[in-house]
């Protein structure tokens, strides 16, 4: 294939569409702007037309799972092995941990010179027994096929580091952290559409008298949502004004929440539960705490988000999110899975909105300088340059 506009190839690849338009969106196109022709992969989904559409990149699906299928799995691995031989690629950059397996060996296999894979977030990190030790084999495999590992938080470095799942010359964090960083402008309290505003409203029937905590993501047992549920039941018999907004979807084939969980928030009057959606900056807007008691993560894009919309912040102590919030700081933070500590910090805010909002300033000021997307992707962009060289 003869390349007249563009002088090095870059394929990215992750294990769903949704990856890629909701972890990395705008990357793509920023590289294609920056001298390099781009190509993306991932599974099929609804994603995929606004991708191509936002990112102005083509996209090839290959039918990967997010489970541990084997024969689909070598399959898809076939399937990569045909696209990367006749798109011979300079560069190989997988995210999300099915795409960075596949992905990684199958570059591997084709000799691409330059194979990157991304770790943003370990879900070893809350698995025992067999399963613990199958996922550790598998990041040591990816790593092993990979040349480069970039783990997308600090405290996640030293996790791998720790865990000897990576050789630590192949590892580097890109810049202070964070996969593609976030679009300031657009999350940002002074850039609402009015009618937006009010459709959000009418949506959860907002009222000025209410206090709402927010929590956005994947509605899983290890975003900490059980626990969550459990205390906001016990909060809310005292302070009647409290609601609980969860925008996400569930995910009943990957680590499903409880039925009883499913059913309380169904059934609690004081419980909004917003499939997934687009205005998310509305709901943090309308918000007064940001609760996010997730079990493991990389470095996770909803803080910031948050910490943009200047949403004060409540979350676990764990890799990722202790990397973006400092406990007294830029926000409160309590020990992944302890609902007592939790509970203890969700009444704290209520009770001082003064000092939570002080705090969720210093959040903003920070992600301002460090978190820019645009930063993010120069780093990136460097980055390739200096391997490719």
């Amino acid at each position: 294939m003869t390349r007249t506009t563009y002088d090095k190839k870059l394929i990215r690849i992750t294990t769903v569409p949704m990856a890629l338009k909701y972890l990395l969106p705008g990357q793509m196109k920023f590289m294609k702007l920056n001298g390099f022709e781009v190509l993306m992969i991932s599974a099929d989904g609804k994603e995929i037309v606004d991708v191509i559409r936002d990112e102005q990149c083509p996209h090839i699906i290959v039918p990967m799972t997010r489970r541990i299928t084997p024969f689909q799995d070598l399959k898809c691995i076939l399937k990569l092995i045909q696209i990367f031989k006749k798109e011979k690629p300079d560069i190989v950059h997988s995210h999300t941990p099915k795409a960075g397996l596949l992905g990684m060996l199958a570059a591997k296999f084709c000799k691409v010179k330059i194979r990157i894979h991304t770790v943003a977030g370990l879900p070893l990190m809350v698995e025992k027994g067999f399963k613990y030790h199958l996922l550790t084999f598998i990041e040591k495999l990816t790593a092993k096929a990979a040349t480069n590992v970039w783990p997308n938080s600090n405290s996640l470095h030293r996790y791998i580091v720790e865990h000897g799942l990576a050789d630590p010359q192949k590892l580097m964090v890109i810049g202070s952290g964070s996969s593609n960083g976030i679009d300031t402008d657009f999350f940002n309290r002074q850039n609402l559409n009015d009618q937006i505003l009010s459709l959000v409203k009418k949506t959860i029937q907002y009222s000025a008298q209410n206090v709402y905590l927010l929590y956005a993501g994947r509605l899983v047992a290890d975003k900490g949502i059980v626990e969550l549920v459990n205390v906001f039941k016990v909060i809310q018999k005292n302070k009647p004004e409290l609601k609980l907004i969860l925008v996400g979807g569930y995910e009943a084939s990957l680590d499903p929440v409880p039925v009883n969980t499913i059913n309380e928030i169904a059934g609690n009057a004081g419980i909004i539960h917003i499939d997934w959606t687009d205005n998310v900056k509305y709901y943090m807007y309308l918000s007064g705490y940001f609760v996010f008691p997730s079990h493991r993560e990389g470095f996770p894009n909803v803080l910031l988000q948050a910490g943009a919309m200047e949403l004060p912040v409540i979350c676990s102590k764990i890799a990722g999110n202790i990397d973006i919030i400092t406990n007294e700081m830029t926000g409160l933070i309590f020990e992944w899975g302890n609902e007592l500590q939790l509970h203890t910090m969700i009444e704290r805010a209520i009770d001082n909105p003064e000092y939570m909002h002080l705090m969720a300033i210093k959040l903003k000021e920070m992600i301002n300088a460090d978190y820019k997307s645009e930063k993010i992707w120069k780093n990136i962009l460097e980055a390739y340059k200096s391997l490719l060289n």
